[in-house]
């Protein structure tokens, strides 16, 4: 683990400038959900960041940390008023990912900003969002949301294709790095944008292949191709050595029969747009699942595949996995170029 270059007495600092972002005004309730995993000189430094700004905060501590193996939690906790208490907030910190949580999506349905913090103090320092990251990622989200057609192929032998844009099925997602709008879910450090597909439509070969990241459930670098052959929207054949292996006995792992397609099918795809993140984050930090890195996700250039949940589909055997070097075509028009962005207007520029 690499030594931190951002001390204790720099943290309250980092935190006011990504509460700034997210637009903490004088007299807002700032609430800090954590579990005992959380470092307490972050909880400190978000304290001292709403005091700075005017804020009022506490922090809501639970007993029991979520499994984060795994998504789709009902509940962050059982305890009585504990939603009450996050859907009090103007803006909630979570410690820990909430993504594709019922309990999420209640929070934000009231108007409360949510943002998820999960990275190291060097990562976060590094990640704070550009100026005109917000711009750019609402413009790749308008070019991925007027796309029907989605076409991704790269030299290792992937080719895959996919509609999106049914209401039924389209949760478009812009992820900017901060949250500053009533009911916005973000991430510190994320750029990025994803999407459903249509249900049945995703079609092809997708090739993992050596060096590309494996971000959930195991948080690793993928050191062995996995060929994964989709149809009708479901992963059906899955080849390849040890990495093939884990990736088809943890779908088979959380299946709930064995006629229970729900873990195979595609979930959210999309890509990175962030200039700052680095996929090789995952190498420097370690494969914890405790330390999840928003760079692996965001990293400018990569294509994020994933399996299991949907709009209509609560499985929790959830992978993501972000590609490199793959070229990504909106109905017909190149957007990544293997793996380089292709719209001047989508680059993020580095500060």
């Amino acid at each position: 683990m690499p030594l931190s270059k951002i001390t204790s007495a720099q943290l309250p600092g980092l935190f006011e400038a990504q509460f700034t972002r997210c637009a903490v005004a004088p007299g807002e309730t700032i609430v800090l959900l954590t579990d005992h995993n959380t470092p307490r000189e972050m909880v400190n430094a978000a304290f001292a960041a709403a005091l700075a700004l005017g804020a009022e905060s506490f922090e809501v501590g639970l007993s029991r940390a979520l499994d984060l193996q795994r998504v789709g939690h009902d509940k962050p906790g059982a305890g009585e008023g504990l939603m009450n208490a996050l859907q009090s907030a103007d803006l909630l910190c979570t410690f820990f990912p909430p993504n594709l949580s019922p309990w999420l999506a209640a929070c934000r349905k009231g108007g409360t900003r949510v943002l998820s913090i999960t990275d190291k103090p060097d990562q976060l320092h590094r990640l704070l969002a550009p100026e005109g990251t917000k711009e750019a990622v609402l413009h790749a989200a308008e070019r991925y949301a007027n796309a029907r057609v989605i076409h991704v192929t790269s030299d290792a032998g992937t080719d895959f294709t996919y509609r999106r844009g049914d209401p039924a099925w389209s949760e478009l997602r812009a992820y900017y790095g901060y949250s500053d709008e009533p009911g916005h879910f973000d991430q510190w450090g994320m750029a990025m944008v994803a999407d459903f597909p249509d249900e049945g439509t995703a079609e092809g070969i997708v090739v993992v292949k050596p060096g590309d990241l494996w971000i959930l459930p195991y948080v690793r670098a993928v050191e062995s191709e996995i060929r994964i052959e989709v149809r009708e929207g479901f992963i059906r054949k899955i080849e390849g050595g040890l990495d093939a292996k884990a990736f088809n006995d943890w779908l088979a792992r959380n299946a709930t029969s064995p006629q229970d397609l729900d873990p195979y099918a595609v979930s959210h795809l999309g890509f990175g747009l962030h200039p700052n993140a680095y996929w090789d984050d995952i190498l420097t930090y370690g494969n914890s699942v405790a330390d999840l890195t928003m760079a692996a996700r965001a990293y400018a250039g990569n294509f994020l595949f994933s399996t299991g949940p949907g709009p209509h589909r609560r499985t929790k055997g959830h992978i993501d996995m972000p590609m490199s070097d793959c070229s990504v075509s909106l109905d017909g028009e190149l957007f990544l170029d293997k793996g380089v962005i292709k719209d001047p207007k989508a680059v993020i520029r580095r500060n």
